[in-house]
């Protein structure tokens, strides 16, 4: 594998957890990597694993705009840290707005809870995840289904069902 040190700020918008991060330098690899002329865009292909002290990303292929300070993700999203652990098909994360959407097969499991549904959005300012389609909660043994939910990171709590 290739060791990549690419601005690491950009890419630490895929941890959808806290913003706390964006101090460390994270460590970045992935199988190739490569810069887009046309795009602008950082691409990194294979194996990608984003690592800092408090959390790991990994990816199949993810590209990041440092212009924009956007960032894709596609192909086996999963982002951990401590007893969370969130996965997803694709993700799309924005400076910005501060916020994060993962696509496809959103999968958030912590000790205790786990949250299935169609997609998925995190806002990093409040640290509030919003899941929406299809969403089944397992929380201590006891299972819901809505359409949307709102659950708070930080607290541990579900702010809203429906």
């Amino acid at each position: 594998m290739k060791r990549l040190r690419i601005l690491g700020s950009a890419l630490l918008f895929f941890f959808l957890l806290t913003s706390a991060a964006l101090a460390a330098q994270p460590e970045i690899t992935a199988d190739s990597s490569y810069l887009d002329m046309n795009t602008g865009q950082y691409v990194l292909v294979g194996n990608v694993k984003i690592t800092t002290p408090d959390r790991t990303f990994t990816a199949d292929r993810a590209q990041v705009s440092i212009a924009s300070m956007e960032v894709w993700g596609q192909g086996n999203i999963t982002v951990a840290q401590d007893d969370i652990l969130f996965k997803g098909d694709k993700v799309y994360a924005q400076d910005s707005t501060k916020t994060a959407r993962i696509t496809g097969n959103a999968d958030f499991h912590r000790t205790g809870l786990s949250i299935q549904a169609d997609e998925a959005g995190y806002t990093w300012t409040t640290k509030i995840a919003e899941f929406r389609g299809n969403v089944i909660m397992l929380h201590n043994g006891r299972e819901t289904k809505v359409d949307h939910l709102r659950y708070d990171i930080e607290n541990n709590k579900v702010l809203e069902d429906n």
